[in-house]
């Protein structure tokens, strides 16, 4: 997890590039987390990205160059909100 972190933290290139809502580019991708004919979530360097859509298949995952390419109906697209990083909370006793 703590590798995965640090892929996401470092900045680079991530773009997602929709054609006429049939093709999808997506590159800046870490890891392929699910995917079904309507639906497939992604981690990027920008976070998790869930897409909506009807008949969807994989075209094209290229894990070396973190490029995947989707084709079938997109209907939606989704970041995921990072939770927020929590700062260790110290009781002090009197």
């Amino acid at each position: 997890m703590e590798h995965r972190d640090k892929e996401l933290m470092q900045p680079s290139a991530h773009t997602v590039l929709i054609e006429g809502r049939k093709r999808m580019r997506i590159t800046g991708v870490v890891d392929v987390e699910s995917f079904q004919d309507d639906e497939m979530t992604v981690i990027t360097q920008a976070g998790a990205l869930t897409v909506w859509g009807e008949g969807l298949k994989l075209g094209k995952l290229n894990p070396e160059d973190g490029q995947v390419l989707l084709e079938g109906d997109v209907i939606s697209i989704e970041y995921e909100q990072p939770e927020p990083q929590r700062r260790p909370f110290f009781f002090k006793r009197k």
